[in-house]
């Protein structure tokens, strides 16, 4: 099987209402991704995603720089495939950001070839560990911009509906506002919910060792991004300082990264997210090494839930996926969304 064809794509979306987090704006999802064709027929897809800006960018790296080395290449090497796509001329303005989002879509079409050939679902191509289904966690309740009356009537909607697990985003200006909200939220939602937070890299490292203890009575699954994410030794000291577990990984492009995170401490949720790590191959080394480390893996829903509850049910690491159930009727393939549950 030989591959004959690499075609990008850029697709805009509008999201159902705009929101934010501490660092980020939302009107818009871009998928930007290519159709990868064999001379067998099968054909693969994959994509990265942003929030409206560098979709156009990524698309030039698939198109200029890793196009032309798909061309004539058995899609069902994908190791040989990464590695040269990785350490190709894009490498000298590489190895994070743009490239690596690129090396994802591309990488990510691969396994989907891997799968139509093997005849079989994603989940069971990496590991098959569970029954067809994963559990899940909600997030799309639990917006920065919300004030807290609507944020506590969208949480306890959703608990309501039947999520044992939800999300809610803090970082605004004054940490004494956002421990009120939280508390708030804790307060409304009951104990025997799984309550996290996630600041999206708001923090600097004195208000995060200031602050983050201060939530341990709020008996959080976890705290998620508090800090830069390129901080090893800044979020090993705040794990050191809070019994909350911290979690991470949504900007974080290597396995390298990752091992350096795990072997300091400084991580106690993996959260890899395929579109950005460099495609399925290198989340699956992520989630062995967080697995030899005794870690869980929660990956980040960057796929919009496409991938991830594929490698959710397939490896043993995943106990658990991201839900912001956003532009599924893009899709033509259904997914499953149950409180609680995702099943690809």
């Amino acid at each position: 099987m030989k591959i004959t064809a690499a075609e990008s794509f850029v697709v805009r979306y509008e999201v159902p209402r705009a929101v934010t987090d501490a660092v980020n704006q939302a009107t818009h999802v871009c998928f930007a991704g290519v159709i990868v064709t064999t001379d067998d027929g099968l054909q693969g897809t994959g994509f990265t995603t942003t929030l409206g800006a560098g979709e156009l960018a990524i698309k030039e790296v698939i198109d200029r720089h890793y196009a032309p080395l798909l061309i004539g290449a058995d899609p069902l090497c994908h190791q040989r495939i990464w590695e040269q796509l990785y350490w190709s001329e894009a490498h000298w303005v590489g190895r994070a950001g743009v490239t690596q989002m690129a090396l994802a879509a591309v990488d990510i079409a691969l396994w989907d070839i891997k799968a139509k050939a093997a005849g079989l679902p994603l989940w069971k191509l990496v590991g098959g560990h569970k029954d067809g289904a994963v559990d899940s966690y909600n997030t799309d309740g639990g917006w920065l911009n919300f004030e807290l009356p609507r944020m506590i009537d969208e949480m306890t909607a959703m608990v309501e509906a039947g999520w044992p697990a939800v999300k809610m985003k803090i970082g605004r200006p004054n940490p004494r506002e956002d421990l009120a909200r939280v508390t708030a939220v804790r307060e409304a939602l009951g104990p025997g919910i799984d309550l996290m937070v996630d600041v999206n890299q708001g923090w600097d490292l004195t208000t995060a060792v200031t602050w983050a203890p201060r939530y341990d009575e709020l008996h959080l699954r976890w705290l998620e991004e508090p800090l830069d994410p390129d901080d090893v030794g800044g979020h090993a000291r705040l794990a050191a300082a809070t019994a909350t577990p911290i979690a991470l990984g949504e900007h974080v492009y290597s396995r390298t990264a990752f091992r350096d995170f795990i072997e300091r401490g400084g991580i106690g949720y993996v959260q890899a997210d395929v579109t950005r790590l460099g495609g399925i191959t290198e989340w699956l080394a992520v989630a062995e090494m967080a697995q030899a480390h005794h870690l869980p893996v929660v990956p980040h829903c960057g796929d919009l839930m496409r991938v991830a509850p594929h490698l959710g049910v397939g490896h043993p690491a995943c106990p658990l996926v991201e839900c912001i159930p956003w532009a599924q009727e893009l899709f033509a393939d259904e997914l499953e969304i149950a409180p609680g549950r995702l099943r690809p």
